[in-house]
């Protein structure tokens, strides 16, 4: 059984097990161009892998030592870089992880207590490995630049495959996983979102929604290690590959938070996901990190008066594309507040729009102009106009005037009609006022 089998560790195994505890950066190999993400640099053990019998022709009594030994094969690490190296053994590990894929899937009754190390080992044996320095970070263009891929794919592929599986197993018992899938192969998983790669971000976001549904006890330690993710991305080094992902599945967690909201929570709103739209890459994340702030307007509405004032603090100033993105999300955001909430911004917020419709950039005009095309905001205006409209006039007053963009100069009359029509007197009363201090002015 399980206790006489005995397999010696390959060399690679030994350097896995150094990179699971983390080396010193002194130990990172600095990438080139044309590498693959992986530090993986794996040399010859001198032993060749051996084919076993396939698990579907072995009698059921030998299946579960078969099963182990198959998975011990599959921690047997190969070098991707050189493809004429082991040729045979890569193809018998790649048949023997096709194979664990599917005994994995239909068999019932496989997943004994004493197979869950024997899996974990395999997995982390295969996956886990340090990040190279991310070099490129920053003018990387997810549109425009192809990213690396992981060489080793063809054999991780199937190793993701196979834990995917294995977590989905009708046999799968948490109470057992616990052991092994505990903090430290956590902080392991999530360190992985920095690949490269976005086929591994992909599985990796599947995998961690799996363990966060099943293994209760990880859910408060993972949204701590996220959490310290972004701040790391924030205020340290603003190199981070999976942050769409990971936001992707905060967006599920948060979707998940029982009512009321507890202080945790919205302290990670106002101290975590409201500081992230202040690096230069936040087109990288924006939709995944503006589905979680409406999230969490949507469960709680009075969290949008420090979401819409800390959008106004971390205002690009220089930045129009990213000017573009913050009023698309002020849009959403204004789209569930609650009028009550709406009355205690109004001030500040519609000085940031006068400053947006008065950009030179006219993208960033005109972005602010459609405001005045949402029907729940115009009714949002027209409860306010005696506030709304005296910070407003002057900049479209302006605009009508002299702007180069013929567009613009049209939303600005469609504007200003919109004004005249919730309140003539009003209006003429700002434009008299506005000509007046003109007047003065010459």
């Amino acid at each position: 059984m399980a206790s006489e089998l005995k397999v010696r560790p390959t060399s690679a195994e030994h350097v896995n097990l150094r990179l699971q505890d983390g080396l010193p950066q002194r130990f990172r190999a600095h990438r080139t161009s044309g590498h693959g993400s992986s530090l993986f640099r794996v040399p010859s053990s001198g032993e060749k892998l051996e084919e076993l019998a396939r698990l579907k022709d072995t009698p059921q009594s030998e299946r579960y030592e078969l099963f182990v030994k198959k998975l011990r094969q599959c921690r047997r690490l190969f070098d991707f870089q050189n493809v004429l190296v082991d040729l045979r053994e890569k193809e018998i590990k790649r048949g023997a992880l096709t194979e664990l894929v599917e005994y994995v899937t239909h068999g019932r009754g496989i997943l004994a207590e004493s197979v869950y190390p024997e899996v974990i080992g395999m997995v982390a044996t295969n996956i886990f490995r340090a990040m190279p320095p991310n070099e490129r970070q920053s003018d990387f263009d997810p549109d425009e630049d192809e990213p690396f891929l992981e060489e080793a794919w063809p054999h991780m592929q199937l190793v993701y495959d196979f834990f995917l599986r294995f977590l989905e197993s009708p046999d799968f018992q948490p109470a057992i996983a616990k052991k092994y899938l505990n903090q430290k192969f956590l902080l392991q998983l999530l360190e992985l979102y920095d690949s490269e790669d976005p086929r591994e971000r992909d599985c990796l976001k599947t995998i961690l929604h799996r363990i966060y549904g099943k293994c209760l006890s990880l859910r408060s330690y993972a949204r701590k290690q996220i959490k310290h993710i972004f701040l790391r991305f924030v205020y340290e080094s603003e190199s981070f590959n999976g942050l769409a992902e990971l936001l992707e599945i905060l967006g599920s967690i948060i979707n998940g938070f029982a009512l009321p909201l507890k202080e945790e929570h919205k302290q990670n709103l106002s101290k975590v996901l409201i500081p992230l739209h202040k690096p230069g890459s936040l087109s990288r994340y924006h939709p995944q990190l503006t589905y979680c702030v409406v999230q969490y307007i949507e469960k709680e509405p009075k969290l949008a008066r420090p979401v819409v004032m800390g959008l106004i603090k971390y205002w690009p100033k220089v930045n129009s594309g990213k000017e573009i993105l913050f009023l698309s999300e002020l849009e959403e955001v204004l789209d569930v507040m609650k009028p009550n909430d709406f009355s205690s911004v109004q001030e500040a917020l519609f000085k940031q729009l006068a400053r947006c419709v008065s950009s030179p950039h006219f993208q960033v005009a005109e972005r602010a102009l459609l405001f005045w095309r949402n029907e729940y905001l115009i009714g949002l205006i027209e409860e306010n106009l005696e506030v709304i409209l005296p910070i407003m006039f002057k900049a479209l007053y302006q605009i009508s005037k002299n702007h180069w963009n013929k567009s613009i100069v049209s939303l600005v009359y469609d504007v200003l009609k919109s004004f005249t029509k919730m309140n003539e007197p009003l209006f003429e009363r700002m434009t008299a006022s506005y000509k007046a201090d003109v007047q003065k002015e010459q």
